[in-house]
Formats: C-alpha cells, structure tokens, sequence
C-alpha cells in the first residue's frame, strides 16, 4: 500500500522475557476505582458502576532496563500529576463478555502511569466538558514490559505503589479495587468490542500528586523502576527503597527504569 504521508511504527510495549513487542492497538482508562480516589474526585464510589476514556496508542512510553526515557513535559499545564496503576494487555476478542469468561481474553498486566494535566482536566470538568485535553496527548502512558498470565497468573492482590526522592507518593493494593479486572473487562465490553492489541489501565487511588512544574520544556521529574509481580521481598524493607533497587539492578532483575532529569522514584507492583 502506498501512503500518502510517510507512516510510523506501530506502537509497541515489550513483553518480558521474550523478544517480542505488543503491539498497541488501543488505550482504554478506568475512572475512580479505588474508593479514596473516588472520593476526592468528587464521586461516590459506593453507587456509581466504572467509567472510562481513552488515550491515543502514542501515549505509550515504553522502557526496559538498562534503557532510560526522556518524556516531554506536555503543553499548557502547571500541574502534571501521575497515577500508578495495573495495565491490562488484551490478547482476544470479545463484546458483551460474562465477568467469568473475562480472563481468557487478557495476554498479560504490566505496571504503568496514567499521567494527567490536572489543571485542564479539571477546569473541563467544572463546565461539563469532555476531558480529553487533560489525559489524552502524547506520552501520556509509560509503561514497563509486559508480563505473560502463564507467567504470571491473574494478581487478585499486591502492593502497588510510587516513590519519588525516596518520599511514598501512592500505595495502595490492588485488593483494594472496586471493580476487579473481570468486572471491569465486562462493563468496558458493552461498549467496544475488546481486541487484540488493547490495553486497560485499572484505575489509582488516592494521593496521586503532582511531579514537577515545567522547566525549559523538559520535565524535572522522576525515575521510576518497576519489579516483578510478586510478594513484598523482606530485604526491601530492611535495606531500602534505594539499596533495593541497585541490588536488583545488578542482578538484571528490574524490569523498566524510567528517568526525567535524575531525580529517583520507584515504581512497584508486588
């Protein structure tokens, strides 16, 4: 096929322990699904089933170790917050999905960043307005490398959490979830046919904050590693965060780094 304009590559999130790349085909987001994050966002999570909205496929900022990102800081906002959340990669098809027959479509989770111009999101929501300028725009969505269900399972529960400077910014567990992924995948499925190639971010809780105000264009932020889906490792706590992480670095145990202008932070699902 011959193209009017020069086309792109694909864009693609690696899977762990392989050499292949997912190819991403959409980005679907899930509004207040932890409680807390419900409530400061000025909803009631006891009676409201999920929303969602979108990002573009070019929000994905992929990044595996020992690589580092550069990530823009994004146009026309003061307040640029992340929320740290599990990502659902779809490998099958289906519309109208039984919460049982659910997790048959899913290929893998990852951990990513569901990053947000806060102060255009919410000035949209104050005059009822789409709030797509807040969250959708490019670079909006790293990502580490996906993890196969073989590999695995489907997490029900585990720490997940962001650190910036050694400072907790999220914690959370994803027990802690409103809806869980299979619920989830069925309310999103009676509104788009789920296929290969989607991803679902599930949603954060409470304490996202902002990371950095914008500085020359470039974002003065964090770098974020994320671990294995697993329990806490003991030795995390007793030598910390920092050790932590160079221990694992050297073992070639981490599974993605993310850098914004040296600043550290730490990013985990366990």
């Amino acid at each position: 096929m011959k193209y009017a304009i020069p086309s792109w590559d694909i864009p693609s999130v690696p899977v762990a322990g392989t050499d292949f790349a997912f190819p991403v085909r959409h980005i679907y987001c899930v509004g207040r699904n932890y409680a807390e994050h419900a409530k400061e966002m000025g909803g009631d999570a006891a009676k409201e089933p999920p929303f969602f909205f979108t990002k573009p496929a070019d929000a994905i900022v992929p990044v595996v170790p020992p690589a580092v990102a550069d990530v823009q800081y994004p146009m026309a906002t003061k307040n640029y917050h992340h929320e740290i959340e599990l990502v659902v990669a779809i490998g099958g098809r289906g519309a109208g999905i039984a919460p049982e027959r659910a997790e048959a479509l899913i290929y893998g989770y990852a951990v990513g960043l569901d990053m947000t111009r806060r102060d255009l999101q919410s000035a949209m929501r104050e005059i009822k307005r789409p709030w797509d300028i807040g969250k959708s725009f490019a670079q909006a969505a790293p990502i580490g490398p996906i993890h196969r269900v073989a590999e695995v399972g489907h997490p029900k529960r585990g720490r997940i959490g962001l650190e910036v400077n050694g400072t907790i910014r999220q914690q959370g567990d994803l027990s802690d979830m409103i809806w869980d992924v299979p619920h989830m995948l069925h309310f999103l499925s009676q509104y788009y046919e789920l296929l290969p190639g989607d991803l679902v971010f599930t949603g954060t809780w409470d304490a996202f904050a902002g990371l950095a105000e914008r500085h020359n264009g470039v974002w003065g932020g964090c770098w974020c590693t994320w671990f294995h889906l697993h329990p806490d490792p003991p030795e995390r706590r007793e030598i910390g965060n920092r050790e932590f992480k160079r221990r694992l670095v050297e073992q070639g145990r981490t599974h993605a780094a993310l850098v914004f202008d040296g600043d550290v932070a730490v990013a985990w699902a366990q």
